[in-house]
């Protein structure tokens, strides 16, 4: 029983590390139960948290992707592409924002910030330059967060991801 325990702690891990290598394999090469296999591992619990001078340090993405329209811009005639964002519902319903969560020990800033995104938004893309860090305090006690933020191109909008049962997601127009 103790083997599946580490197992079962661990295969998380391991499939955040191989997320990065399976979104560069075209679809029809994995089957689609590998799919739904990874869309059910969440990390839960506190454990491995990392911490700085008493700041939780969070991580997340902006998830974007880009929308064709049809409508041609008023400069040479063509076709333009517009932004849009995803945001998700928060644990209790109230109010919508980007998905992000604890930065944990044994992981990399960047891989835990794919690491939230897929588990609370349930998309999979391409995470690029650090937009920056800021401080808030939690609205559960009187701990302070450190957060650092990203922007995340999305490849992949995944039907079943592990916080699909308690999160909403919602893609809007990013205006220019």
């Amino acid at each position: 029983m103790r083997g599946l325990s580490f197992f079962m702690r661990n295969f998380a891990n391991f499939l955040s590390f191989l997320l990065p290598f399976i979104d560069k394999l075209p679809s029809k090469l994995l089957p689609a139960q590998f799919e739904n296999m990874i869309s059910l591992v969440s990390r839960t619990g506190r454990q491995l948290q990392r911490y700085d001078r008493g700041c939780r340090l969070v991580v997340g993405c902006i998830p974007y992707r880009y929308k064709k329209t049809d409508q041609p811009s008023s400069i040479d005639g063509t076709s333009t592409e517009d932004i849009e964002v995803l945001v998700i519902s928060s644990q209790s319903g109230q109010g919508m924002l980007f998905p992000k969560g604890g930065w944990e020990e044994d992981e990399s800033m960047v891989q835990a910030a794919l690491r939230e995104t897929f588990e609370e938004a349930g998309v999979i893309g391409k995470v690029e330059c650090e937009l920056g860090k800021w401080l808030y305090m939690s609205k559960r006690g009187a701990k302070m967060h450190e957060v650092y933020m990203f922007p995340l191109l999305v490849h992949k909008e995944l039907d079943l991801w592990p916080e699909k049962s308690i999160r909403k997601r919602k893609w809007f127009e990013f205006f220019r």
